[in-house]
């Protein structure tokens, strides 16, 4: 945002990777230029100071000379962490750092965990029962027991066009076959990561369709195709070697949809940083139970008929 005088004269963001970042779009906004000289900008992330998919947004507002830049929070990405900061300074702009510091943070995280802890930020996500259980104990193959609402599909389909990348386990494949897309919110679609150390899975399933770049992590070599990469991976640290494989493609997010030992295996290592989980009306008395989960910090709301309990490390 590009304030002049107490009033709001630009406003920009950044749409997605590769396109121009907030700063430009925000200076692009502005339709009398010689107003940026006596203005202040407000961003909530560092402006970068390398040349990326774009140009260097520090040396943007250094052109227009910018008077004062108000910054949330530091860039934690080595190319820039700081250099955005000093190239302002030097040029003699006013910068002002750390304001909403934890909100801007917070709005970031994704980038913060990719960067600082060199994996992708680990949503974790399953609805159960209200006597918690996940799925009937004879479920019939191939037809999947809904749990929840139809607004809290909607919901989670909303999810999925947020993050970067969806997946699953080998049981769950086999007994929901669920596409892993996003079909009733428009938005991109996630790529599709599938667990099948024997490649055991039926070709005719709804993840091998074609419509989607999917991964599967194996033990087996297969040819890979357009839309199906096999790649193979050691199961003795299964979940680690995930999470390095999509930091070396620069995937920054991820939402685990299951099953139950998928999703018990990232919680008993400790590798997760939030966990959405519906609670439903049915009940069941019996069944495969919900996986267990323990935190400090939590939020609830109501969906329709469900309870959404939001966990947070």
């Amino acid at each position: 945002m590009i304030v002049h005088k107490d009033t709001i004269i630009g406003e920009g963001w950044h749409e997605k990777s590769g396109s121009p970042h907030a700063e430009v779009n925000a200076v692009a906004s502005v339709k009398d230029k010689s107003l940026l000289r006596d203005s202040t900008l407000y961003v909530n992330l560092e402006p970068c100071a390398h040349y990326g998919k774009t140009p260097p947004c520090a040396e943007l507002i250094v052109k227009h000379q910018i008077a004062n830049v108000v910054i949330g929070c530091v860039d934690p990405f080595s190319e820039v962490s700081g250099k955005g900061i000093e190239l302002l300074r030097i040029a003699g702009i006013n910068v002002t750092v750390g304001v909403l510091k934890d909100e801007c943070e917070e709005s970031h995280k994704r980038f913060f965990t990719f960067h600082n802890k060199q994996r992708p930020y680990i949503i974790l996500k399953w609805a159960e029962t209200k006597d918690g259980f996940i799925a009937p104990k004879n479920q019939e193959l191939g037809k999947p027991f809904w749990i929840t609402s139809l607004e809290s599909k909607k919901l989670v389909h909303k999810w999925r066009t947020e993050e970067a990348s969806i997946l699953a386990g080998t049981r769950t494949l086999e007994m929901d076959n669920p596409m892993l897309t996003a079909r009733l919110w428009e938005g991109n679609q996630p790529l599709r990561l599938i667990i099948d150390r024997n490649l055991r899975l039926s070709k005719g399933l709804n993840v091998f369709d074609d419509s989607v770049k999917t991964i599967v992590f194996t033990e087996k070599f297969r040819q890979n195709t357009d839309f199906t990469e096999y790649q193979i991976i050691n199961f003795n640290s299964l979940q680690k070697e995930m999470m390095e494989d999509l930091y070396k493609r620069n995937i920054h997010s991820i939402i685990i949809e299951g099953g139950r030992e998928t999703l018990q295996s990232f919680i008993d290592i400790d590798l997760w940083d939030e966990a959405r989980v519906f609670v439903g009306s049915k009940t069941l008395s019996d069944g495969v139970p919900a996986p267990q989960l323990m935190s400090s910090k939590k939020t609830r709301d109501c969906i329709a008929t469900d309870q959404l309990v939001v966990h947070f490390k």
